[in-house]
């Protein structure tokens, strides 16, 4: 009898034994995962400018954005990705109905060019100099990528589109895009800096 407590005993001890082992690796992978170190952030983001001025890259549809102190609704937006690469297109209209897009873009830097249509233009991209409203342009990058729209772009809600891109000497841009099996768009595009854009995000339909 004796024999048989013992071995009782020594039993139950090694099934403690293996649960105190089990309760120990649980808990080291839960601290593990816990202190698993953030997503690296830019030190030389510009925190205080998005801060005191909103953060362009938080704009979507509703919100109001002040651009050289002429304030333009948020219409639509559209999402962009290429790759590992994406971008911002937001459809600005002022209350007299001036339409324009902004780009929004890290390249690394916060890159915002305000875009004007040209629907009058006959020129198609290819070439590696176009010559347009008296500026001369190089060709800078083309390619196709995916695109998300929300709100009111006039756009499908998701599909591909084309573009080519080029500079002109002082920063002046003109872009193509085509989406889906559409024709080519032209819009000259001028950069801005940081100072030019004022953000003020609108409370969405999930806020209300």
């Amino acid at each position: 009898m004796n024999g048989f407590v013992a071995y009782l005993v020594a039993t139950l001890g090694c099934l403690i034994g293996v649960a105190g082992i089990v309760v120990a690796v649980v808990a080291a992978r839960k601290g593990r995962k816990a202190t698993r170190p953030a997503a690296p952030a830019d030190p030389f983001r510009d925190t205080d400018s998005d801060a005191l001025r909103g953060d362009p890259r938080t704009l979507k549809p509703g919100d109001i954005v002040e651009i050289r102190q002429v304030s333009y609704a948020v219409r639509g937006s559209v999402q962009v990705n290429e790759g590992g690469w994406s971008w911002a297109e937001h459809l600005l209209d002022t209350v007299e109905g001036d339409k324009r897009w902004l780009s929004v873009e890290e390249d690394p830097d916060l890159e915002l060019v305000l875009w004007t249509a040209e629907p009058a233009a006959t020129i198609t991209p290819g070439a590696p100099t176009l010559d347009f409203a008296g500026r001369r342009y190089s060709s800078e990058e083309s390619g196709q990528a995916r695109f998300t729209a929300t709100g009111s772009t006039g756009l499908d809600p998701s599909g591909t589109l084309r573009y080519h891109d080029y500079r002109a000497q002082g920063g002046e841009r003109l872009s193509f895009e085509a989406y889906g099996q559409a024709g080519w768009e032209v819009a000259r595009g001028e950069e801005l800096h940081r100072a030019d854009v004022m953000v003020y995000p609108q409370a969405g339909p999930e806020a209300s």
